[in-house]
């Protein structure tokens, strides 16, 4: 018996580069191409921001920052462990120090892998942060398998 996928989108918010998070700004024209950013951790991400920022200037490309946060099973789906108030100025912060106006969205769910399959569209550009190692991290591990479907970009933070 498959169990079905378990994920809400909870935050879908276009955000500007300002030194705080507008409620009113101008934003850019939707483009059809999009680069991806995957939520890593606030240093790698601020890093593959720059590195998209810079791809969807030259492309004249959106920009979206997928932000997979995972609920653990004890927990129900709605009441994530980290507060959504928290997460939204984290993603304001984020933004400011984007070079781009970029939208952010922000899913709960059980399993990462799954819902980040589900919500990109296939040969997705996806730009991601992180550590290189000797061995594989997380975020290695995890570009290594979207690869399968995707164009994936790993950029190195120091």
């Amino acid at each position: 018996m498959e169990r079905d996928l378990e994920m809400s989108l909870v935050w879908d918010q276009r955000l500007t580069p300002a030194t705080e998070c507008p409620t009113q700004a101008r934003l850019p024209e939707e483009s059809s191409l999009n680069v991806v950013v995957i939520f890593t951790s606030t240093e790698a991400t601020i890093a593959a921001l720059k590195r998209a920022g810079t791809m969807a200037e030259n492309l004249g490309a959106n920009v979206t920052l997928v932000v997979p946060q995972v609920v653990p099973y004890p927990l129900p789906l709605t009441s994530p462990p980290i507060l959504l108030d928290f997460q939204e100025r984290r993603f304001c912060e984020i933004a400011s120090k984007s070079p781009i106006a970029l939208r952010v969205r922000l899913y709960l769910c059980r399993d990462e892998l799954e819902t980040l399959k589900s919500v990109l569209t296939p040969h997705s550009l996806i730009v991601m942060g992180g550590r290189r190692r000797f061995w594989p991290t997380r975020e290695s591990r995890l570009a290594r398998k979207l690869q399968a479907g995707h164009e994936v970009i790993f950029t190195e933070v120091g």
